[in-house]
């Protein structure tokens, strides 16, 4: 593995949406792009059903592994036996707001605790060869000042660590819940490009509200990276540009219809594996976004993937739609 993994472009870890399905179909669309897991915990790592949660495949390569928890032994031995699975990096989740997390110790609420942070990343970076690098937000609640974020990169970055990737609004930890939370608090690009001026020796890659190629390319003049997140799962077909604008990749993109055509036989493969059909067609409903009989497309796969023994005719079907 590179030692220095490090994407210019990514898409952001989202819980129940960035599952090996989902990721399988975004490498349909773009060969470049950095793609993460959904954020998976230690305890479901140590002591759940652990190929449900790490088992991908490898087409998905380049693709990163988001760890949440708070005992550094505990992430230290989750971080190893990702390694062993083969992701080629793991990340930290330090900005989940969500209660439940809370509740655990995971996620933004460890923006209070720069010290157990660093000491976490320190624990995961030794028992690896892979890079370790770190999510988080601006702030938590009160604690929302420059001088705070500063001085919790600093904190980790003299752990050793050398990409921070930051969602650029603060979590409020009571009283949002984390839909809200990607709204409310307002987005503040200005202090995650100060951040790279006073850290210019580390990486930083922005996240947070990022929906155009455009706007990612502007970012891109003041931060070493972007991450998208919403957009590239709702609009998936936006990943199509990315290889070529972000890569110089001169490959003819595939169309929407050809993509539909490359995954079908991984949808015969997974049903005759259990998967249900809806499992997978959930993620590619967006695929026809903003185009002719788009809504038809995305109407005839909601309405029949879930039935009973639904198989793979119920997308040739709705790709008659909009062919």
């Amino acid at each position: 593995m590179k030692q220095d993994f490090y994407s210019l472009f990514s898409v952001a870890p989202m819980m129940e949406w960035t599952d090996r399905h989902y990721r399988y179909f975004a490498r349909l669309i773009t060969k470049e792009s950095t793609l993460y897991t959904e954020m998976i915990t230690t305890g479901a790592i140590l002591h759940g059903q652990r190929d449900r949660f790490l088992s991908f495949d490898e087409s998905e390569h380049p693709v990163v592994v988001q760890l949440g928890g708070s005992d550094p032994v505990d992430l230290a031995k989750s971080a190893k036996i990702c390694e062993d699975y083969g992701y080629d990096e793991i990340n930290l989740n330090v900005g989940c707001p969500s209660d439940r997390v809370q509740s655990g110790k995971i996620g933004a609420c460890l923006m209070a605790e720069s010290d157990l942070v660093a000491r976490c990343f320190e624990a995961m970076q030794k028992s690896v060869s892979i890079p370790v690098t770190i999510k988080h937000r601006l702030g938590i609640d009160d604690m929302d000042s420059y001088q705070f974020l500063y001085d919790f990169v600093s904190t980790v970055k003299n752990s050793g660590c050398k990409t921070f990737i930051v969602h650029a609004r603060k979590a409020i930890l009571s009283g949002l819940s984390p839909k809200q939370n990607r709204e409310i608090p307002p987005l503040d690009y200005e202090r995650v490009y100060q951040l790279k001026k006073d850290f210019s020796q580390i990486d930083i890659v922005i996240n947070g509200g990022i929906d155009r190629l455009d706007d990612a390319e502007n970012h891109l003049k003041y931060v070493d990276g972007i991450m998208m997140g919403r957009e590239a799962y709702h609009n998936p077909y936006i990943l199509a540009e990315v290889d070529q604008r972000f890569y110089q990749d001169k490959k003819q993109t595939s169309s929407r219809s050809e993509i539909v055509e490359k995954i079908l036989p991984y949808i015969e493969q997974q049903l005759s594996a259990g998967c249900r059909l809806n499992h997978i067609t959930r993620h590619i409903l967006g695929l026809f976004h903003g185009q002719p009989n788009g809504r038809l497309w995305r109407r005839h796969l909601s309405e029949n993937s879930t039935k009973e023994n639904a198989g793979i005719d119920v997308v040739l079907q709705a790709l008659q739609f909009v062919k």
